[in-house]
């Protein structure tokens, strides 16, 4: 099978092989792939006959995917749009596959903020609209930035560096990217034995945070419980385990028959709306040697089956408690 690895494709997409043997995909079928991105699993959805609908919050990956939408004779739809409404935008489908997180086109962009590799704006907002990195790192008081860093970045220092970031921000506010990584590693250090920059988890529960990713990686599993025929499959594959986590609760949850409380007078029976595929499956060697960023991929999937959509509050898959987003989003 031609997996679209052709020279359009500038990045490399993680499990591609593995995705699209989960998806099944053929000929006369419609796809939604939640996360376009650089287009890696729309290509190779499309080499197979099926149809794509490709969801993406970020403009610059709807602008850029233009000329693949036109080269397709009206079987790739671009939609810009967050993936959590997925289901407003397609009705019965055989297929969704969600790649979460940031794609390497906007981490390789230092203008977008995402990296500190190279200087650029502290911005890291996927859909380039509400609030940044920066009004979040020079408004909250440090008790939420503490939170913020400790639960999505798992940083055992997130307290010391909230309190840096406070009164370092009342001399000079944080707007460059670079400045911020430098201040965190001047107050943590570094020892040569580290893997990683000490400013690594706190940019990474930055962006998570501003954009809002735990939230709409959970509404988009109840949209796509919603959006697929039954013997739809559903694909994800997460790059942290906060995400593989709310995955794995949901698919745990939807694979179960729940009955109603014995003390009511009618008992209501909620039939398992998902038969999981196996467990997670991680990359191999060859991969990872290939793409380094390939190494915390975890892949799940399921097929839908015939029972109605439970439409469930999505915080109930393992969301942390966080501070209300300031702004409008």
């Amino acid at each position: 099978m031609t997996t679209g690895s052709d020279a359009e494709a500038p990045h490399l997409p993680v499990l591609l092989d593995e995705v699209i043997a989960a998806l099944a995909p053929k000929p006369g079928e419609v796809i939604v792939d939640g996360t376009f991105g650089a287009g890696g699993y729309t290509r190779a959805i499309l080499a197979t006959g099926a149809s794509v609908v490709a969801i993406d919050r970020d403009p610059d990956a709807i602008a850029a995917g233009r000329a693949l939408e036109a080269g397709h004779e009206g079987r790739l739809r671009l939609v810009q749009a967050p993936f959590s409404s997925l289901d407003e935008h397609v009705e019965q489908v055989d297929g969704v596959v969600l790649d979460i997180g940031v794609s390497s086109m906007q981490l390789d962009q230092a203008e977008r903020g995402f990296s500190f590799r190279a200087d650029g704006p502290l911005d890291m907002r996927m859909a380039q609209a509400g609030p940044t990195a920066a009004d979040i790192v020079n408004t909250y008081k440090a008790s939420d930035l503490t939170r913020i860093f400790g639960l999505l970045g798992e940083e055992r220092h997130a307290g010391r560096i909230a309190r840096m970031i406070e009164a370092r921000r009342e001399k000079r506010p944080f707007t460059r990217t670079l400045e911020l990584a430098d201040a965190i590693e001047t107050l943590v250090g570094r020892s040569p034995k580290d893997k990683i920059h000490p400013a690594t988890r706190v940019f990474q529960a930055l962006r998570i945070y501003v954009n809002d990713e735990l939230g709409e990686l959970s509404r988009a599993l109840v949209a796509a419980e919603r959006a697929l025929k039954p013997a739809g499959r559903l694909v994800v594959v997460t790059f942290h385990s906060l995400e593989d986590r709310i995955v794995k609760r949901f698919l745990a949850d939807r694979d179960e028959t729940v009955a109603g409380s014995r003390h009511l007078p009618q008992v209501v029976v909620k039939a398992a709306t998902f038969r999981r595929k196996g467990g997670g499956i991680a990359p191999g060697e060859a991969e990872v040697e290939r793409n380094p960023r390939a190494r915390s991929a975890r892949l799940r999937a399921a097929v839908r089956t015939d029972a109605s959509p439970r439409g469930d509050d999505p915080s109930v898959f393992g969301l942390p408690k966080l501070p209300a987003i300031s702004g409008e989003r």
